[in-house]
């Protein structure tokens, strides 16, 4: 039917070791989403509505702090984001501006819940490929604020200069 977004997602992490079956199921609930080139797809602080998937495009993704926009990422065909929405249903904690004309599929938490009713274990396989997804993002980003401040490391066996007594001769 759509053998192509099919194929998109198989190649996917988050998708990894889904059926096919699972993956139409998906497919046909996904929203086409198209998003011209300067347009965001979301901005920091909105609800979050789903996850997309990249069909086409390039997007950016940064964050604002003190009236500037931080780049944390570029993403391009083939990548996802905005799964945590999928999964804590909070604010969108970035903002996501395609850098061409985009086209994606959006997943949205309903689209989820009925493949949970309708196949559980296939559900729960998304679920935790997400929150791999996640840690794998969040071990780069420990490394990218590792390599930009050395210096603040704690020598083994030295308490932190902000624990109170650190300092204290005994």
């Amino acid at each position: 039917m759509h053998p192509e977004r099919i194929a998109l997602l198989q190649g996917m992490p988050i998708f990894g070791a889904i059926s096919d079956t699972a993956l139409e199921f998906l497919v046909w609930r996904a929203q086409a989403v198209i998003v011209r080139a300067g347009d965001y797809f979301f901005q920091e602080g909105d609800d979050a509505t789903g996850m997309f998937v990249l069909e086409s495009g390039r997007v950016r993704v940064s964050r604002s702090r003190l009236g500037q926009e931080i780049l944390l990422h570029e993403f391009g065909a083939g990548d996802c984001f905005g799964e945590m929405a999928l999964m804590d249903l909070h604010p969108r904690s970035a903002s996501v501006r395609a850098l061409d004309t985009c086209r994606a599929m959006q997943i949205r938490p309903g689209d989820l819940l009925e493949l949970f009713e309708h196949d559980c274990v296939q559900f729960a396989l998304i679920q935790m490929n997400m929150g791999r997804e996640v840690c794998r993002r969040l071990r780069a980003a420990d490394d990218m604020l590792f390599d930009m401040d050395p210096g603040r490391a704690i020598r083994p066996g030295a308490l932190p200069p902000t624990v109170p007594g650190a300092d204290a001769v005994s």
